[in-house]
């Protein structure tokens, strides 16, 4: 009784792993065909004997972004679609740049978990759970490392005078991201300011100039 548990528990983790991660591969690695018509959860491969290093390399992420737009901030996505040896792989990074007070504003990554570790500066991170939707948020300094659990909403937040540089992990190849006042306000055909109105309590007169905004802004 007690082997057959035991054999259905490592069963249960072993799936629950499987089903949580992106795809495993079977093979040393599985560079990335993005000019292939076939659809796949991924990428398909290319063949391994025409990989070079270059598959597997990314340059510059030592370099300051331009921070000069509204949210003061910018970050640079390092996934498989800047890194096509990263496929398969479930791994990914990014480089975020603040200018003083500058915000990555509420965000979800629905497919990965992330870590960041702040190099300059002073971030005020946090994020939230789902219902009853707790909050949880640290002041981060140089070195010091938080956690952004996956699909849950999080945000970082310059609240120094100074710039400020974070490097995150995360655990996929391409985790996607959704802004949140992007997605709701800025959605494409847009949500019916009914819905809108209802829904965050405000007049439509409200609704339709944010729609305006985020319309405008997910144009540029």
């Amino acid at each position: 009784m007690g082997s057959h548990f035991l054999f259905l528990a490592l069963l249960a983790l072993a799936s629950s792993h499987a089903i949580a991660s992106d795809p495993s591969q079977l093979q040393d690695f599985c560079v990335a065909d993005r000019e292939s018509d076939v659809f796949v959860n991924g990428f398909v491969c290319k063949d391994p004997k025409m990989a070079k290093a270059e598959d597997f390399f990314f340059w510059g992420l030592d370099k300051p972004r331009d921070t000069g737009n509204k949210l003061g901030s910018n970050v640079t996505q390092v996934n498989v679609n800047q890194i096509p040896g990263l496929n398969t792989l479930g791994i990914s990074l990014a480089r975020l740049d603040f200018a003083p007070y500058g915000v990555n504003p509420p965000h979800t990554h629905p497919r990965g978990t992330e870590i960041l570790t702040v190099l300059e500066g002073t971030l005020y991170v946090g994020f939230v759970t789902s219902n009853p939707n707790q909050l949880f948020t640290k002041v981060l300094h140089e070195g010091d490392v938080f956690v952004f659990p996956q699909g849950l909403i999080h945000f970082q937040f310059n609240n120094g005078k100074n710039g400020a540089v974070a490097i995150a992990g995360l655990s996929s190849q391409n985790p996607g991201v959704i802004t949140i006042a992007n997605a709701v306000f800025g959605a494409k055909p847009p949500i019916s300011d009914d819905v809108l109105a209802k829904a965050f309590q405000l007049d439509k007169k409200t609704v339709d100039w944010l729609q305006a905004q985020f319309w405008m802004d997910n144009n540029n």
